[in-house]
C-alpha cells in the first residue's frame, strides 16, 4: 500500500485508531427534474447522535490525517451496508492530503472491499481558509479527476468559499451556501445573485446544488430557476446510521406542480401562436 508519508513503509499520519469513536449520518441531495435521490452525503456525528462539531473538536493536529482517511472508509462501509444506490459524497479536509495519489489508497481498498465503484464518489472541499497553498489544492483535485472521481466545492457563496477560487479551481459542481438559498423565493437580491452564480456555472460547465432548502417555496423557486439538485432539511434531515424514510411522494408532487406549470406556458404560448 503506498502510503501518504512513505517512511519505512509505514505511515504515522494516517494509520492507527483514533482515541475517541464516531458513525455516520446521511442526507439526500434531490433532482426535483427527475424526482429522484441522486447523492447522499455522508456527515460525521457521535455515536449517540451527538452534533459533527462534538467529534471534530477531538481532532487535534496530530490526529487530522488519522480522522480524514478513517471518515472516508467508514462512509463506504456503511453506505454499502445499507445499500445505497446512488452516488455517495464524502467532505475531505485538503490539509489531510499529503500526497493525492498516495493518500487516497485506504478509499481504493476499502472501494474494492465492500465493492464500491469508484465513479460513485464525490469528494466535498471543505475549510478551504486553512489552504495556504491553492495549487495544492488544484493538485488534489486534478488528481481525484484522472482516478474518476468528482469533487465538490462546498459552501459556495460564504465565508472563504467565494468567487476568487473559481478562478484556480474546477470542481464538478458547485454547493450553494444556505445564506444564498434563505427566502430566495420572495428575497430579490438573493434572486439576482443566484441568477448570476446559475450563468456562470453554465460558462464553467459546473453543476449546482442548493443547500439548507427548508420550504416547498424556496425549492419551487430554485428548481424554476435552473438548479434542480437540491438538499435540506424540507426533503430530509440527516439519518443516523441509515438512509431515512421514502421521499418519494414529496419529490413526485414538487415534479407535478413544476411540470403542471411548465406545461400551463407551453399552452399559453402555443395559443399565442395559433392567434398569430
Amino acid at each position: 500500500m503506498s502510503q501518504c508519508a512513505r517512511v519505512n513503509s509505514s505511515c504515522k499520519r494516517c494509520e492507527g485508531d483514533l482515541p475517541f469513536e464516531f458513525t455516520m449520518a446521511f442526507q439526500p441531495i434531490v433532482d426535483l427534474s427527475l424526482a429522484q435521490i441522486v447523492t447522499y452525503e455522508a456527515l460525521v456525528r457521535g455515536l449517540r447522535g451527538e452534533s459533527a462539531w462534538s467529534v471534530i473538536s477531538q481532532v487535534t493536529d496530530d490526529l487530522l490525517y488519522r480522522f480524514d482517511q478513517a471518515c472516508r472508509v467508514k462512509a463506504i462501509e456503511m453506505a454499502s451496508a445499507l445499500d445505497m444506490q446512488t452516488d455517495l459524497s464524502i467532505n475531505f479536509l485538503p490539509n489531510a492530503v499529503y500526497e493525492p495519489k498516495a493518500c487516497i489508497q485506504a478509499t481504493l481498498e476499502v472501494s474494492k472491499r465492500v465493492g464500491w465503484p469508484t465513479h460513485r464518489l464525490i469528494f466535498e472541499i471543505t475549510e478551504t481558509e486553512r489552504v495556504r497553498d491553492r495549487q495544492h489544492l488544484c493538485n488534489i483535485i486534478d488528481a481525484y479527476r484522472s482516478m474518476g472521481f468528482k469533487t465538490a466545492l462546498d459552501d459556495f457563496g460564504n465565508g472563504y468559499a467565494n468567487l476568487d477560487l473559481l478562478t484556480d479551481l474546477t470542481p464538478d459542481k458547485l454547493k450553494i451556501d444556505r445564506e444564498l438559498v434563505m427566502n430566495c423565493d420572495s428575497d430579490f437580491r438573493r434572486q439576482a445573485l443566484l441568477n448570476a452564480i446559475i450563468l456562470l456555472a453554465q460558462e464553467l460547465d459546473m453543476t449546482l446544488i442548493a443547500e439548507g432548502v427548508e420550504t416547498r417555496a424556496e425549492a419551487l423557486w430554485l428548481a424554476r430557476a435552473g438548479i434542480a439538485r437540491q438538499q435540506g432539511f424540507y426533503f430530509a434531515k440527516p439519518a443516523i446510521n441509515s438512509l431515512g424514510t421514502d421521499i418519494t411522494p414529496l419529490l413526485m408532487g414538487l415534479k407535478r406542480e413544476l411540470t403542471g406549470l411548465k406545461s400551463d406556458v407551453e399552452n399559453s404560448s402555443g395559443a399565442v401562436n395559433e392567434r398569430d
